[in-house]
Order: C-alpha cells, then sequence, then structure tokens
C-alpha cells in the first residue's frame, strides 16, 4: 500500500472539508435565500388563504436537522410577532410546539387538524391549537391531516412517490377545503444535474461493488430506475398532474393505496385474519350522490388463474373492482383503483351496524337473497365491461411507443373469475339521519 499518497490525500482530504465548514459558516440564516422565501410564501399563505380563514400549513423536511432548523428560523417571524403557532415533528426528537411542552406525538397532530383527528372527543378541554406543522417523512403516510390545505416540500426527495405520499395527507376524502395547493422548493441546479449527482454516486458504488465483496451495493435495487425516477421528477416540475390518472407514469394508482393498507391492517388486528371469509360476502349501503355513490353494485373479483402476467393496467392484480349502476353503465371501472376505494371507505365511515333503510330495500327486492338475479346480470356485465376495457388499453398500448401489453393476458369470461365479495348501493326507504 502506497502509504504515503494515501496521507497526502488524507491531508488534501482535510484541507477540502475545513474550506467547505468555512463556507457554510458564511450562510447565516438571514443570508440564506431559501430560508427567506419559504417565510415569503408561509406568510402570503396566512395573510391570502385559499380556503376562508384557513391559515394551516403542512412543511415537510426529509431531514430532521433541516426540520429544526426551520422551526428555531420560523418561531420569531410567525409566533412571536404574528401569533401563529408552530409544531414539530420528527422521528429523531421529541415533538416540539411554540404552546409549550408535554405535547405528544398523537396530541400536536390532533392540534393540527382538530377535525380529522376528531379534537372534540380526544381532547375535549383542549383549546389551543397548531397553524403551522413541521415535520419529515415520519408522517409523510397513514396520517390524516385534511385540515389543512397547503402543503410544502422544502426539499425534494429523488423518488416522487414520496412526494405524493406527502400530498396525500391533505388530499383526502373528508377535507373541507374546496382547493389544496402544493409547493416544491426545487435545488438550485438543472434537474439533469440533481439526477446525474445520483447516477455518478451510484456508478462509483457499483466500482466499490466490484472491488470488494459483491454483497456491498446498497443502491442495486434502486440503480436501474434512474431514469424512470428523472422522467417522473420531471412530470412533477414542469406538469400539472392529474393525481388521479393511472397513465401519467408516475405510477400514481400506487401512492395512496398505502392508506388503504393501514386500514386493512388495523381492521384485522381488531378483528382477525380474513384470508378464510368465505366468498360472495356483500353489503348494503344507501346511494349518496354527493359522495359519488350512485344506485349499483361495485364488484370485488379475483381472476381465477394467478400466473397469468400481471396486467400493468390494474395494480391490484389478481383482483379487480368494477362499479355498475343498476343500468349496467360502468361507473368506474378497474383501472380506477384509488377512486373506488375512497368510494367504498367513505360509503359506511363511521358505521359499525348494518344500515336499515337501505338493507330492507335490498331484501325486499331480493326476496331476503333468494332472486339475485339481477346482480347475476351485473355481475356478468362487469366482468364483460372489464375485458372490453383490458382490450381497448392493450391495443391503445400498440401504438404508445413502448412495450406493448396485447397478447400478454386474455380474459374470455366469468369462468376466469370468482367473485369475493360486493357491494349493493341502493336507494334508502327513508332519509338517513346524520
Amino acid at each position: 500500500m502506497d502509504t504515503i499518497s494515501w496521507r497526502k490525500d488524507l491531508s488534501n482530504d482535510r484541507e477540502t472539508l475545513r474550506e467547505l465548514v468555512d463556507a457554510i459558516d458564511q450562510v447565516t440564516p438571514e443570508h440564506d435565500r431559501k430560508l427567506q422565501r419559504l417565510k415569503q410564501e408561509i406568510l402570503n399563505k396566512i395573510q391570502n388563504p385559499i380556503n376562508g380563514d384557513n391559515k394551516k400549513v403542512l412543511l415537510f423536511s426529509a431531514f430532521a436537522d433541516t426540520a429544526n432548523y426551520l422551526y428555531r428560523e420560523l418561531q420569531p417571524a410567525l409566533s412571536g410577532r404574528r401569533g401563529i403557532e408552530l409544531g414539530l415533528v420528527t422521528g429523531s426528537t421529541r415533538p416540539k410546539t411554540t404552546l409549550g411542552d408535554g405535547y405528544d406525538f398523537q396530541k400536536v397532530l390532533t392540534l393540527f387538524s382538530p377535525q380529522s383527528k376528531d379534537k372534540d372527543l380526544v381532547f375535549p378541554n383542549e383549546s389551543a391549537s397548531i397553524d403551522v406543522l413541521i415535520g419529515t417523512d415520519c408522517i409523510s403516510e397513514g396520517q390524516n391531516l385534511q385540515d389543512c390545505d397547503y402543503l410544502i416540500n422544502y426539499d425534494i426527495h429523488w423518488n416522487p412517490v414520496r412526494i405524493i405520499q406527502r400530498f396525500g395527507r391533505i388530499d383526502r376524502i373528508g377535507s373541507a377545503n374546496a382547493t389544496i395547493q402544493m409547493v416544491n422548493f426545487w435545488p438550485d441546479i438543472s434537474l439533469d444535474e440533481y439526477i446525474n449527482l445520483k447516477e455518478r454516486v451510484e456508478n462509483r458504488m457499483v466500482i466499490a461493488d466490484l472491488a470488494a465483496t459483491a454483497d456491498d451495493n446498497l443502491l442495486t435495487q434502486q440503480a436501474g430506475d434512474t431514469a424512470f425516477r428523472r422522467e417522473q421528477l420531471r412530470k412533477l416540475q414542469d406538469e400539472i398532474l392529474e393525481l388521479e390518472d393511472a397513465n401519467t407514469g408516475v405510477s400514481i394508482t400506487d401512492l395512496g393505496l398505502n392508506d388503504f393498507r393501514m386500514d386493512l391492517l388495523s381492521y384485522m388486528e381488531t378483528y382477525g385474519d380474513i384470508a378464510s371469509a368465505p366468498k360472495g360476502l356483500h353489503a348494503v349501503v344507501p346511494a349518496d350522490p354527493a359522495k359519488g355513490l350512485q344506485p349499483g353494485v361495485i364488484f370485488a373479483l379475483r381472476s381465477v388463474d394467478e400466473q397469468v402476467k400481471v396486467n400493468r393496467h390494474n395494480r391490484l392484480h389478481p383482483h379487480y373492482l368494477v362499479y355498475l349502476g343498476n343500468d349496467g353503465d360502468v361507473v368506474a371501472d378497474h383501472t380506477e383503483v384509488k377512486a373506488l376505494l375512497d368510494l367504498i371507505r367513505s360509503s359506511a365511515r363511521g358505521r359499525i351496524e348494518p344500515i336499515a333503510p337501505a338493507f330492507r330495500v335490498f331484501n325486499a327486492a331480493t326476496r331476503e337473497g333468494v332472486d339475485m338475479s339481477a346482480y347475476s346480470t351485473l355481475l356478468n356485465q362487469a366482468i364483460g365491461s372489464l375485458i372490453d376495457v383490458t382490450e381497448q388499453r392493450d391495443i391503445d398500448s400498440l401504438f404508445a411507443g413502448a412495450r406493448t401489453t396485447a397478447l400478454e393476458q386474455s380474459f374470455a369470461g366469468l369462468d376466469d373469475f370468482e367473485l369475493i365479495a360486493f357491494l349493493a348501493i341502493v336507494e334508502p326507504e327513508e332519509p338517513l339521519r346524520g
């Protein structure tokens, strides 16, 4: 080993690090232009709310140190001068608030989003509230914070899925806000430079891996999708995305499903595993046009042949959701996964008992379940529509300039599916209360 060159390189590295530290020390909060711009954004939102008098802002950073820095520097300008209360939640330190000490993780989130977190029930004697919440990605999944209507990403994670998961905290069913907004702070370098930096790091990791044990490359699983991430980030930066569009290339359909998975895990913790539940179970809920629930039925189907190659148009394969109106027209097809799951969730939110005004109508129409011919007809039509949509999208893929999905799989009809469950949506016999 050439120890002389090694010591020389170490000495050069030390001097380089000292220069970097000296340069960083000159960037005080007063000279931090990004921080100053952030203050302007927050103050502008507070002074000009986009929904009534809603002043709430959710601020994300990927780094706990940055989140602490923002809390420290924003506190004087917001809480000290304007009476805006701040909260800080990271995965590595105890939560902080300008309200004082003694607030745990859940209480901070509840004071920030009191309606969605049922503050009146959980903390009935607590009158305080938090207007600006600063957090890391420890709250980017599984939290209902839709009282807020304004989200800021202070830094951009290289994986766009993380960005949309953050937005999913406020883009939720039950929000009283007519408009919600996301603001992204992009690096002060071009996107290509930002991504190419990652590529250079990964290339060096590969070199180190080849020179070592071939087991040390922590980036291997993600190293092959740099071009895909580059395109995703470009879409987020340059385009206005429709978040429910499954064809945007940003895998939007996947992004909101973590919330439903957590709902399922919570249900199973309470009631046990549902894998052994019999096939064909059904529930009946009342129609509610305001929620998008028109009379009809939502079928949950499963492809009999699990070995069939996963259909890229359906993120739930081998399971399929299809929503038909009573007239047989498709309300939502199997590619609209998140929209369908949102409808199912909202249809029975807060209810633990059968809904009598709905199931009495269903029982009368089916003669207590003896005559299911109407639903059998709808089931055949649902499967027919599923095949039509799949075939049409496969044909479209022939002209999309990418790998076609045509001929990857084919469904012939009813024999290719089994009915897992269905949700009947009926006009209730009387108006529902509450």
